[in-house]
């Protein structure tokens, strides 16, 4: 019996595990809509905007590791697509995306709202091709999922409207997903060098990316062992920091100086499925050896003494055997040490909980990770929210944390946490969200309030592009154009049908948190907070002192001087060593 195109696709999703297409429905997308609508066993979330539903099928398919579907109908629809699908692509996710164009026949003629998706999609996806007869579509559909879920990667297929209303005998019972789970490790004459060094080095640390988020038990071994600290990326700070008596925070621009110093007093530096970007950070004087599943990525951030390609699971599970047990710990304990330091700094924020209107931000995620369950589903706009979430946010092991970490988009958090919250609708999702990047994409709050997801979205409301103001301000540069005239977001939500609150008096924040967390369905939390805090980062350099020094000076002479004393008190912690 013929079926449509659009139906086979479908039923293909179905069998391959899809659960949902996030997308705007319209034009070269009307048939598979409807096709979903007929089948039944698949969602189609219509979301406001394809960005959305790219960052959203990114998000499901980061937690639970299966394929995700997003899709975009000619011209606009692809374009709104690529900055979602560079992010999926970039964390290494599973996500197919489908791109309905024009009617074949009009191929190459510039017929309205063409795009050559071919280019389009190139560079943020592993497969892009584009069907054009029915016989050829069964196999690349196959391609398509196949390559997504093996690479772990964005696969783009190009679907012509016309071709999904063509009906066609083929059958596809066969197409379906294929996953694997083979082991990879280096071979037992490999390792042997590195069984060596670590066993006869006195001074080791370990720091683990996300490549090391099945191997917690293995880094908790190794390192009680070798009596090694234990740092560690944002991205993969709730699968490696709890249950672990070694760790010693983060390094990098959202990190604290245990975990650059541990890493950088090592003899030897252990980089465990790690693709840390922030050469900058990286020691050049210690043995640094790199463990990674993908081989390309060795070396690539710093010169290594020697690079493995393995699953860090395994290739730990093959070396723990032969790694002896250490005496001397007094490295271990200066990191500790070090780390209980930093930790009591953090600590100073927080009790010092702000004024009015201008409340501490690290009060505040301090207050959301203390009321947050032990399963909560965070996920954080890149800047400042991304500061206060790495430093202040405790990894439970049943949390999970979702970022743009690789592509460093703003806008991400609210559309990651409705696929956070339609792949688990039992669990509590927060999206902690700044001003700015919830603005961006403010329009979707109403897609959360369609599908009824109990999300509850804070705004972190300092006014300011808050992380560009930083930025500016090292480099000896007034902050100019980072200030923003918000809505009052309060009102925005509740006009869309949500629960919402504005908390200006940080006497009130914990209460209303309470309250609102308690609320059975979706809730934005605006909180004003102090728009002159700022972080900086654990390794502060000679140029970006003088530029902070600088760029206070300009702002007093352009008459801004209250500001710049309410900057100084805002971050004495910070600032007392610059100025």
């Amino acid at each position: 019996m013929s079926k449509k195109i659009a139906e086979q696709l479908v039923e293909t999703l179905v069998e391959a595990g899809v659960q949902r297409i996030y997308a705007v429905t319209g034009d070269s997308l009307n048939e598979i809509n409807d096709a979903v609508r007929r089948n039944g066993k698949i969602q189609w979330i219509q979301v406001r905007h394809e960005e959305t539903g790219a960052y959203a099928a990114g998000a499901e398919a980061q937690l639970n590791g299966q394929l995700a579907c997003c899709a975009g109908s000619s011209g606009p629809g692809h374009v709104h697509l690529i900055n979602g699908l560079y992010d999926a692509h970039r964390s290494g996710t599973p996500v197919l995306a489908i791109a309905s164009t024009m009617a074949t026949s009009e191929f190459g003629m510039k017929y309205f709202q063409e795009t050559d998706t071919m280019k389009l999609f190139e560079d943020c996806s592993y497969y892009n091709q584009i069907a054009v007869t029915a016989g050829q579509f069964p196999r690349m559909l196959q391609s398509a999922i196949q390559t997504a879920i093996s690479r772990k990667g964005v696969a783009v297929l190009g679907l012509p409207g016309d071709l999904s209303a063509a009906g066609s005998e083929v059958v596809l019972s066969s197409v379906r997903s294929f996953p694997t789970f083979s082991k990879v490790f280096p071979s037992d004459s490999e390792l042997e060098p590195l069984v060596a060094l670590l066993n006869t080095s006195s001074k080791v640390t370990i720091f683990c990316g996300m490549g090391a988020k099945e191997a917690h038990d293995e880094v908790v071994r190794l390192s009680k062992l070798l009596h090694a600290p234990v740092a560690y990326t944002f991205k993969s700070k709730m699968e490696i920091q709890y249950d672990n008596p070694n760790e010693v925070g983060m390094t990098g621009l959202l990190g604290m100086p245990s975990g650059y110093h541990s890493m950088h007093e090592a003899e030897v530096l252990l980089l465990l499925g790690t693709d840390f970007p922030y050469a900058a950070f990286m020691p050049k004087k210690n043995k640094i050896v790199q463990v990674d599943i993908d081989p390309v990525r060795l070396g690539r951030r710093a010169q290594l003494t020697m690079g493995f390609c393995g699953d860090v699971k395994d290739t730990l599970q093959a070396i723990l055997p032969f790694i002896t047990q250490k005496e001397d710990d007094s490295f271990l304990k200066k990191q500790l040490d070090r780390y209980s330091e930093v930790k009591e700094d953090l600590a100073a924020y927080v009790k010092n909980k702000g004024n009015l209107n201008e409340i501490h931000p690290e009060y505040v995620m301090s207050v959301i990770n203390e009321l947050a369950t032990e399963n909560a589903i965070f996920t954080v706009d890149t800047g400042m929210t991304c500061v206060w979430g790495a430093r202040y946010l405790q990894a439970t092991g049943g949390r999970k944390m979702l970022g743009s970490f690789n592509h460093g988009s703003m806008a991400n958090a609210m559309p990651q946490a409705i696929g956070a919250a339609l792949a688990y609708p039992g669990r509590q999702v927060l999206a902690l969200c700044g001003d700015g990047g919830l603005s961006m994409l403010l329009g979707d709050l109403a897609t959360i309030v369609q599908y009824k997801l109990p999300v509850k979205v804070v705004v972190f409301n300092n006014r300011a592009l808050g992380m560009v103001k930083l930025e500016m301000e090292v480099a000896g540069l007034p902050d100019w154009q980072t200030d923003l005239l918000n809505p009052d977001f309060a009102t925005v939500a509740k006009a869309m049908g949500m629960a919402a609150y504005t908390v200006g008096n940080p006497e009130e924040v914990k209460e209303t948190f309470e309250q609102a967390f308690r609320f059975d369905g979706p809730a934005l939390i605006n909180v004003m907070t102090d728009p002159n805090a700022l972080a900086m980062p654990p390794k502060i350099e000679i140029g970006q002192m003088i530029g902070f020094a600088q760029s206070m000076y300009k702002l007093m002479i352009n008459g801004r001087t209250e500001e710049v004393f309410d900057t100084i008190q805002s971050n004495i912690h910070h600032v007392k060593g610059l100025l």
